[in-house]
């Protein structure tokens, strides 16, 4: 019977991950534009364009339905085919690695955790690379079958929770938990939320005349690649900008 639920969930899986053929709403970045942005530790937001993708992206309400995190060819030497600088997880095949070519054609987005030191990234990237190979239960037929709907009519503020109903194997494959985790072992926050409430009175007032925060951090599997986005921790570098983007070098065509 597992064996079985098994199979019926890959072939699920790889219905739901097939292309829609639908458009990115702006254009592709470019894998030179790409290249000449990453660093180390960045994390790569992309706009998917296949069947749980657009669910991921009406779910989360963002642009983003996926998130991968650059590590850099010389860490994968001899872990990975030449040419792969990405580690991912991917619904299908688990955690993996990638090159650029895999997001040439895709809008996407750079996100940079601010003042990591060079042993912190190096300390994030190990922790995804240790990863790799490794893959996700897909016996639970409801956790994929959810995203059938790509929209399914329910009101926004339940729409989130959606993505954590069931077993959570394969929801950890698309919700960027895996980039999460590998930055909350070094307690770099991606979204985390005030804990005031659990202060008594007297600690209250010292945290406010202070003006200090004390807080938190999200449960990594409820990150999603919008959280990088919205993060006030990661810097948003846009690939095309970096590239030396000149509007004068544009060609303005008449509205007459």
């Amino acid at each position: 019977m597992n064996r079985t639920l098994r199979w019926v969930g890959r072939g699920l899986a790889a219905f739901l991950t097939k292309p829609t053929g639908r458009d990115c709403i702006s254009p592709p970045s470019g894998r030179l534009k790409l290249a000449a942005a990453l660093q180390v530790g960045d994390v790569l937001l992309v706009e998917g364009t296949s069947r749980i993708s657009v669910a991921i992206k009406y779910l989360t309400q963002s642009t983003w339905s996926h998130a991968c995190l650059y590590v850099g060819e010389d860490a994968l030497k001899g872990l990975a085919p030449m040419g792969h600088c990405f580690v991912e997880a991917d619904v299908v095949e688990g955690v993996r690695t990638v090159g650029l070519d895999e997001f040439d054609n895709c809008h996407s987005r750079i996100c940079r955790a601010r003042g990591l030191s060079l042993e912190e990234k190096n300390a994030v990237t190990s922790f995804v690379i240790e990863k790799i190979g490794s893959q996700y239960d897909l016996r639970n037929i409801i956790d994929l079958a959810r995203y059938l709907l790509p929209t399914p009519p329910v009101p926004t503020r339940f729409r989130r929770k959606l993505l954590t109903f069931g077993s959570g194997e394969p929801t950890k494959a698309i919700c960027s938990s895996l980039i999460a985790e590998a930055f909350e072992a070094i307690h770099f926050p991606v979204m985390p939320h005030a804990a005031q409430s659990a202060l008594s009175a007297t600690e209250q007032r010292v945290v406010n005349r202070l003006g200090l925060k004390i807080f938190t951090p999200a449960q990594s599997a409820l990150i999603t690649p919008r959280d990088f986005d919205v993060s006030p921790y990661f810097e948003i570098i846009k690939p095309s900008l970096v590239a030396s983007f000149n509007h004068r070098d544009l060609e303005w065509g008449s509205n007459r």
